[in-house]
């Protein structure tokens, strides 16, 4: 059960290291910038977070513009091939995570410190997966 729950966990931590996350406000900020209209005039008044705003434009999807409909798309597209590349490398570095990261807390980056801590142990498909998801130079 503990390591379902680390490789649950592990997708997370992920997201949350500091290049996918730098990827993820850039989005954030493209967004807001291409639905500044729609953001100021039909969601003005919605608390940010869970889902909420996203929630707001769809409510009123026949009025948004085609500028602001293609940012919220191409958002997606870009979240979802960066999840997609996060559960390969959580994939290919499960022995790896398991071995030397199983007892660490997720988040605030430490499963990538423990990783990089590792790095020189790490087995090389897990190293390979890191390098091409982007999250290790």
């Amino acid at each position: 059960m503990r390591k379902l729950v680390v490789l649950s966990f592990v997708i997370v931590f992920l997201l949350l290291t500091v290049g996918w996350a730098k990827a993820e406000d850039s989005l954030v900020e493209s967004v807001k910038k291409a639905c500044n209209k729609e953001l100021t005039t039909f969601c003005k008044g919605v608390q940010p977070g869970e889902g909420r705003i996203l929630a707001c434009l769809y409510a009123f999807q026949d009025r948004v513009s085609g500028k602001c409909e293609y940012a919220v798309y191409d958002a997606a597209t870009q979240l979802e091939q960066a999840a997609t590349a996060l559960k390969f490398a959580a994939a290919e570095c499960k022995e790896d995570l398991l071995k030397y990261c199983g007892n660490v807390e997720v988040g605030n980056g430490r499963v990538k410190a423990c990783l990089d801590k590792n790095e020189k142990s790490l087995s090389d498909k897990c190293k390979d997966a890191l390098k091409q998801t982007g999250l290790k130079k």
